[in-house]
């Protein structure tokens, strides 16, 4: 009972474990994924109140509220929805027994601590992270500066209506010109699935 009051206050009770991909189905977490839908685990920590667990399409986060309570709470955040930054890895010291992998999903803020001598399969975690939020960020920017370029040209063709086009013509044209190219700019650079990212620079 003392080791355990002892864990607790030391924190060492909240230092995770990465599990192995052929214990998945032996997590709370595995229960919630889609598998209906191709969803995949890449990634999986499991402290003894919580389980972190990265598929291709989201962060499916079991949080216990302690470690002594069977109590769960299931929270799921798409990457489509909640974008990933501010990655951050830190090693361990020569006193320290974990590592700790640093990130925002959205406006949270998550800390893990994995057992260091882990590292290096956290070191995978980190690089698929680092990577989701770099394509991310660049895929605002871009379609960003597509709407941009969307309200420009909608303004120039606008100024520019010859006299013998009816303005309730040229607005539908302009519209269905508009949804059509946007849509097409969505489905290129607002990814859903990360999968291939996972795939690489994850070595199971």
């Amino acid at each position: 009972m003392f080791k355990k009051m002892a864990s607790e206050a030391l924190g060492l009770s909240d230092i995770g474990k990465i599990i192995d991909p052929q214990d998945y189905d032996k997590t709370d977490a595995d229960d919630y994924v889609m598998h209906e839908d191709q969803e995949k685990i890449y990634f999986l920590i499991k402290t003894k109140a919580d389980e972190y667990c990265f598929t291709n399409l989201a962060l499916i986060h079991v949080d216990g509220e302690s470690a002594m309570s069977s109590k769960r709470t299931l929270k799921r955040f798409p990457y489509s929805q909640n974008s990933i930054s501010d990655v951050v890895m830190e090693t361990a010291g020569k006193i320290d027994l974990d590592i700790e992998i640093k990130f925002k999903l959205g406006q949270i803020a998550y800390s893990i601590d994995v057992q260091k001598d882990q590292i290096e399969r956290l070191k995978d975690l980190y690089k698929s992270l680092l990577r989701i939020a770099e394509i991310t960020h660049e895929n605002e920017i871009i379609t960003a500066m597509a709407n941009e370029s969307l309200n420009k040209a909608v303004t120039v063709l606008q100024n520019s209506r010859p006299n013998d086009v009816a303005m309730d013509v040229q607005y539908s044209k302009l519209t269905d010109f508009g949804f059509t190219w946007m849509t097409s700019v969505r489905n290129q650079y607002h990814i859903k699935d990360f999968g291939d990212v996972f795939e690489k620079y994850i070595n199971n």
